[in-house]
């Protein structure tokens, strides 16, 4: 495990200890070295949720598989902010050693718009998110359905991402764009 300024302050108390417990019974894989902060909530479809070893889950996150079919996966090493959200109706898979900072929002699907028919009567439209390794998303960003980033790619802070990520680019803006590479 890397040996982070994180992870070297993560207090394991018998709270946390007994809150790992608790979601290990629920989630399909709840890796070693796992952390799991106070207020977390694993909703719907615990059993479609994969997190791997030491990934680190902070206050206020709420990861959801909206429906029996619909899979989330979380990488090792990989630390997801305070309050940030995932909405997974088809499936959110997140690679390793990744950054996701706090507020951060992440939702594979969104409704029709049609005429004449009502919002809440309209049918969901899903695709796939694929978010890859050492890849950073700033705070309060958000991952539109459809999206692949590649891997080491840095999305800004606010940022609103509705088209695909290359590796090491950096995007920002509503919608985002490319505004730079990591060098």
């Amino acid at each position: 495990m890397k040996n982070s300024q994180l992870r070297k302050n993560l207090n394991y108390s018998w709270k946390v200890r007994l809150r790992i417990w608790k979601f290990r019974r629920k989630l399909k894989l709840l890796g070693k070295g796992a952390y799991i902060d106070k207020n977390v909530e694993l909703q719907r479809y615990p059993k479609n949720i994969s997190v791997e070893d030491n990934v680190v889950i902070k206050e206020g996150a709420r990861i959801c598989a909206c429906n029996e079919r619909a899979t989330i996966q979380i990488g090792e090493n990989t630390t997801v902010g305070f309050h940030t959200f995932m909405f997974a109706s088809e499936g959110i898979e997140i690679g390793s050693d990744c950054l996701i900072a706090p507020f951060v929002y992440i939702v594979d699907s969104d409704h029709e718009i049609k005429k004449d028919i009502l919002i809440n009567e309209q049918p969901n439209i899903t695709a796939k998110i694929k978010i890859g390794n050492d890849v950073w998303l700033g705070t309060g960003c958000k991952i539109l359905k459809g999206v692949t980033i590649h891997d080491g790619a840095v999305i800004a802070a606010g940022a609103i991402v509705n088209s695909d990520v290359g590796a090491n680019e950096i995007f920002g803006g509503i919608p985002a764009k490319k505004i730079g590479e990591r060098k």
